[in-house]
C-alpha cells in the first residue's frame, strides 16, 4: 500500500481557462511525465494547428478530444507531493459534458477551480461552483490562469479583481472563503506552479503544488457498509469481468461477495488493482479495478453500485429530498421528469409531489404544497426514478444521497435525499 495519503483531486471551470494545461504542467514539473513524452506532444500538437496544447494533451488522451482541443471524458492521472499522493480527475469544462464533469467531481476530495485572468468569471465558472457545493467538494484552491495574458501581463490589479469576484461568488453558495487560496498562475508558462514565481513578487500567498500540500484528508468512513458505485466495466481476456470505480464506503476486499444493485448480481472478488499495483483491500477514496467472479460484463453497467452481500445498496421506489432550483426557465411542477445525477448514476425521474416550499437561505417553510417552485427556490420534493436506481439517504451514506437535476443541457436544479422508500 502506498504509505503516503491519498487524495482525490478534480480540476474544474469554464472551458478554454486552462484546467487541462494546468494538469499537465503539474504532472510534467512534478516529474510524472517524461519530458521525451512531452516533446513529442509539442510536435503533435504543432502539427495539428495547436500550438501550446502540449500539456492539455498530456491529459485528453482520445484522438476526438485533440482534434477538437475538448476534454470530453474524464481521465486519471497520478502524481505525487513530499507529503500526499494524488488521482487527478481532469473533468471537462465545455457544457456538453457537465454530465462527465459530475461524476468527476463527486469522486473528489478536493478541487481546484481554475479561472482564466483575461476572460474572468464565465457561467461555466458559476455552474462548476455550484456543482462543487452541491456534491460535497469541501476543499476548494481558486487558480487564476492565464496571468501572463492579463493587460498588462502579470497584472496584480487584474488578479484583485477576479479574486473579489470569485469571493462573492463562493460565498453566495456557502464556501468559507477567508482561508482558501487564491493562487495567480501561468500554467503553460509554469509560473507559481511548483515554485513561487518571480514574475509575480507582488503575491505572498502558497504556489500551486505548495496549496495542494496543505489540504487535509476526509475521514475515511471505513466503519460503514461497502459502497462503490460502477463507473465502468471491462472484459479483460484472462481476467474476466473487472468493474472500475471509486470506493466511497467501507472496506473492498478479495474474495469477498459484493453484490450489485440495481442489477441484483452477485459474485466474488478475486483480485483488486490500482494505478497498475495488485491489492489486498482498498479503502474509501481509492479508485480501483477488481475482477470479478461469477458475473458477466453483460450483467452490470455504469451507475450500479457494488456492496456487501449482506447489506446491498439501497434501491428506491421513491425519495424524498430537499433541493434548490438553481436555473429552470420556467417553473417545475408534478409530472416533471427530467435526468437525476447521482453518484455514477443518470436516471430520469418525476417530480410526483411538492410538499413543501422553503426559504433558501434558512430552510425554514414557507408554503406547503405549493403548485409550482421556479429558480432560487428550495424545496422538500417526492421523487420516483422511472427505472431502479440506488440511491442512499445522505445521513446515512453522504456520498450516494446527493445529486444534480439536469435538462435542456444545463444543471436545473440540486439536492440532498432525506428518505428512501425500498423497492
Amino acid at each position: 500500500m502506498p504509505a503516503k495519503p491519498h487524495l482525490n483531486l478534480v480540476f474544474i471551470g469554464h472551458v478554454d481557462h486552462g484546467k487541462s494545461t494546468t494538469v499537465g504542467r503539474i504532472l510534467y514539473d512534478s516529474g510524472s511525465i517524461d519530458p521525451h513524452e512531452l516533446e513529442n506532444l509539442k510536435k503533435l500538437a504543432e502539427q495539428m494547428g495547436k500550438a501550446t496544447f502540449e500539456f492539455a494533451f498530456v491529459m485528453d488522451q482520445v484522438k476526438e478530444e485533440r482534434e477538437r482541443g475538448l476534454t470530453i471524458d474524464v481521465a486519471h492521472k497520478r502524481f505525487d507531493t513530499d507529503k500526499y499522493y494524488f488521482t487527478i480527475i481532469d473533468a471537462p469544462g465545455h457544457r456538453d459534458f457537465v454530465k462527465n464533469m459530475i461524476t468527476g467531481t463527486s469522486q473528489a476530495d478536493a478541487a481546484v477551480l481554475v479561472v482564466g485572468a483575461a476572460e474572468g468569471v464565465q457561467t461555466q465558472t458559476k455552474e462548476h461552483v455550484f456543482l462543487a457545493r452541491t456534491l460535497g467538494v469541501q476543499q476548494l484552491v481558486v487558480a487564476i490562469n492565464k496571468m501572463d495574458a492579463s493587460k498588462p501581463e502579470y497584472s496584480e490589479a487584474r488578479y484583485n479583481e477576479i479574486k473579489d469576484e470569485m469571493v462573492k461568488l463562493l460565498r453566495g453558495v456557502g464556501y468559507q472563503t477567508d482561508k482558501m487560496p487564491f493562487i495567480p498562475i501561468s500554467a503553460y508558462k509554469g509560473e507559481n506552479i511548483v515554485k513561487a514565481s518571480p514574475r509575480m513578487t507582488w503575491y505572498k500567498g502558497p504556489f500551486l503544488v505548495h496549496a495542494l500540500n496543505d489540504l487535509s484528508v476526509p475521514p475515511k468512513p471505513t466503519d460503514k457498509p461497502l459502497r462503490l458505485p460502477v463507473q465502468d466495466v471491462y472484459s479483460i481476456t484472462g481476467a474476466g469481468t473487472v468493474p472500475v470505480g471509486r470506493i466511497e464506503t467501507g472496506i473492498l476486499k478479495a474474495g469477498m461477495k459484493v453484490h450489485f444493485m440495481p442489477s441484483d448480481k452477485v459474485g466474488e472478488v478475486k483480485s483488486i488493482e490500482m494505478h497498475h499495483e495488485q491489492l489486498a483491500q482498498a479503502e474509501p477514496g481509492d479508485n480501483v479495478g477488481f475482477n470479478v467472479r461469477g458475473v458477466d460484463r453483460k450483467d452490470i453497467r455504469r451507475g450500479d453500485v457494488a456492496g456487501p452481500a449482506d447489506n446491498p445498496p439501497t434501491v428506491a421506489k421513491s425519495f424524498t429530498a430537499q433541493i434548490i432550483v438553481l436555473n429552470h426557465p420556467s417553473v417545475i411542477t408534478a409530472g416533471y421528469t427530467p435526468v437525476f445525477h447521482a453518484h455514477t448514476a443518470q436516471v430520469a425521474c418525476t417530480f410526483e409531489e411538492i410538499q413543501k416550499a422553503l426559504d433558501p437561505k434558512t430552510g425554514a417553510a414557507k408554503a406547503e404544497k405549493p403548485d409550482f417552485i421556479k429558480t432560487g427556490d428550495a424545496a422538500i420534493v417526492k421523487i420516483r426514478p422511472t427505472k431502479p436506481m440506488v440511491i442512499e439517504s445522505f445521513k446515512a451514506f453522504p456520498q450516494l444521497g446527493r445529486f444534480a437535476i439536469r435538462d435542456m443541457g444545463q444543471t436545473v436544479a440540486a439536492g440532498q435525499v432525506i428518505d428512501v422508500e425500498k423497492r
